[in-house]
């Protein structure tokens, strides 16, 4: 069965993908598990096909020495996200676009498309600037479905930035103009993102306009979902720790989170092997090229270090019976500060014992 679906996907110039066949996997092992509970079948034969394992891929960033061999190869990573500078050219480019707020949003919070497209105006409240992810679209056999989210994790509260509330609200004056020019037909679905007739949209379509938007704008190639992916990079870039990313994205494991959605953006790693340098220079290790960091000079002069003690400063001594005494090492220090005590000490009335 695996192997026909393989075969018939790669025919059609589409091939699948081992994470692809593994979730076909356990959805017919779910399927068969639920047989063999009403008592349909007595085994399940799911559970012994035997598959490549699944290997997750991970986000690289688009740098320039990347985009450069890009251009000159056409190759392209299999997950890959925009650095900071270049998701604001993007952002910039399609200012004037209806879906901005859209793409806007999933950028900066990282909605999956099939949550961005079930978002209604009755989950947003822009005043507060939160949105609440309760639901997601889904596309069987043309028609549009509405579906919990991927995970019951994914059930959240997102916080939302003043520049996501502006876009947000400029949308919604947009939708208004909208239904007012199309007239009477036009269906208040109370979605927040739709088609012109204010039926909401199709996750596909938020995919086809994104490619070509991204293609005009002189991009690198992204996919649409790695908008998500490059929300959790900039994130971490901007300071926030694992947890809050993980509640951001709704996933139900922090090691999901560090292990696939985040990739480490230059600026970011420079600054962790900067501090990792100066961590070795300050242990007193000099790396060939590098100059040692200075030390700070003790200040000339005596300096009191205890109550009643003096230390001796550079250049200066003293007189210790009617001699002349330079500064002396530090054992040499302590003892000659010992016989100055006893000198200066009152002398004592022997004692006799009889």
């Amino acid at each position: 069965m695996f192997t026909a679906i393989t075969r018939q996907h790669q025919a059609t110039g589409s091939p699948v993908s081992a994470a692809t066949v593994n979730r076909i996997r356990a959805t017919l092992r779910a399927a068969l598990n639920a047989a063999i509970r009403r008592g349909l079948i007595g085994e399940n034969p799911a559970s012994r096909a035997e598959l490549p394992r699944a290997r997750r891929p991970r986000a690289v960033v688009w740098t320039p020495a990347r985009v450069e061999h890009w251009q000159r190869t056409a190759e392209r990573p299999a997950v890959a996200v925009w650095t900071a500078t270049q998701t604001a050219q993007f952002l910039h480019a399609i200012a004037g676009h209806r879906l901005y707020a859209a793409y806007h949003l999933i950028a900066l919070r990282g909605l999956r498309r099939g949550e961005a497209a079930g978002l209604r105006w009755c989950d947003v409240d822009l005043g507060g600037k939160t949105a609440v992810i309760s639901q997601q679209l889904q596309q069987y056999d043309g028609h549009l479905a509405v579906c919990p989210p991927k995970t019951p994790r994914s059930v959240r509260t997102i916080a939302l930035d003043h520049t996501t509330v502006a876009a947000l609200r400029a949308h919604h004056d947009r939708q208004r103009a909208e239904a007012a020019s199309f007239g009477p037909g036009y269906r208040a679905s109370g979605y927040v993102f739709t088609n012109l007739n204010g039926d909401p949209m199709a996750p596909d379509r938020l995919t086809r306009t994104f490619t070509a938007l991204a293609a005009q704008a002189g991009l690198p190639p992204v996919r649409l979902h790695d908008l998500r992916h490059g929300a959790a990079t900039l994130a971490l870039a901007a300071g926030a720790d694992l947890r809050t990313v993980q509640d951001m994205l709704g996933h139900c494991s922090i090691v999901l989170t560090a292990d696939t959605y985040i990739s480490v953006l230059p600026e970011v790693a420079h600054a962790a092997a900067e501090k990792v340098a100066a961590l070795v220079l300050r242990a007193g290790c000099v790396v060939p090229g590098t100059q040692p960091p200075r030390r700070r000079q003790p200040r000339r002069g005596n300096t009191v270090s205890a109550p009643g003690r003096r230390r001796w400063g550079s250049g200066q001594g003293r007189t210790l019976g009617g001699r002349s005494v330079g500064r002396p090492a530090a054992a040499e220090q302590i003892h000659a500060d010992r016989t100055l005590a006893a000198l200066a000490a009152p002398a004592r009335d022997p004692v006799h014992t009889g």
